[in-house]
């Protein structure tokens, strides 16, 4: 049983697991999409279905590790919306939570900036970037059903326990998934942390909104849809994750 001094803590898990997260997502675009990197992939597609393996990989890596045990290892603020949603996260976490997820994005951030140098900012902090063939309207869409497949996902898993031992590995898949796909249109972000500190350092906060507020739409959506379809039982609030 989770002590009340224990739970506490679980934000500066989530604010260290989410700098580690991008400070990883951001040195890899860093190597891989920098024109003067020696392991640069001219191919943009191969490029980020790489980004997407490492960072499925890496979200694999920390949702088993015991800070990521501890925290239920959300690193996206919209994830922690839906477990609300979902009747499996107390609503009084959901704010700091969500404090702790953008804070450990600029940490992570600046410390890739820092490790690696101007060489990030040559490529944009990392941040996530529409084609020029999409507008607003596209994006938000695509950002949003992001996270209604997320987290109908979420919802079958805690509807389903005794499967709970395959939500990681499905989760690293669909998030290279993303990656991969709507990278290239999108962006493929599906998490406001994940562009909240890229998109502030880089200055390239026009667009921001839109990776901020559709994926906490799509969490909506998809509670919504769970709900109504799947309706799965209640599980105890005070759980942080599926996994």
């Amino acid at each position: 049983m989770k002590t009340e001094s224990e739970r506490r803590g679980y934000p500066l898990y989530e604010f260290a697991l989410t700098a580690m997260l991008m400070f990883t997502v951001v040195t890899v675009i860093r190597w891989v999409l920098d024109p003067a990197s020696p392991l640069a992939l001219a191919n943009v597609h191969l490029a980020l279905l790489l980004v997407g393996a490492l960072a499925g990989a890496l979200v694999f890596g920390l949702l088993r590790s015991p800070w990521g045990r501890r925290s239920g290892a959300h690193m996206n603020p919209a994830i922690t919306l839906a477990l609300w949603l979902l009747r499996a996260f107390p609503g009084r976490g959901v704010a700091v939570y969500v404090v702790a997820q953008l804070g450990g994005s600029v940490a992570g951030t600046a410390l890739a900036r820092l490790a690696w140098g101007p060489a990030v900012a040559r490529v944009g902090y990392g941040a996530a970037a529409a084609a020029p063939s999409w507008n607003g309207w596209n994006v938000f869409a695509a950002e949003a059903g992001c996270l209604v497949v997320v987290t109908v996902m979420i919802g079958f898993f805690l509807a389903h326990p005794a499967r709970e031992r395959w939500f990681p590995w499905v989760l690293a898949v669909l998030i290279c998934a993303i990656i991969a796909v709507l990278g290239p249109l999108s962006g493929g972000s599906a998490n406001p942390a994940r562009q909240f500190g890229p998109a502030l350092m880089s200055g390239t906060t026009a667009g921001l909104w839109i990776y901020l507020v559709a994926p906490a739409l799509g969490a909506v959506l998809g509670a919504a849809a769970h709900h109504l379809i799947l309706r799965g039982p209640r599980r105890d609030p005070t759980a942080s994750h599926p996994a």
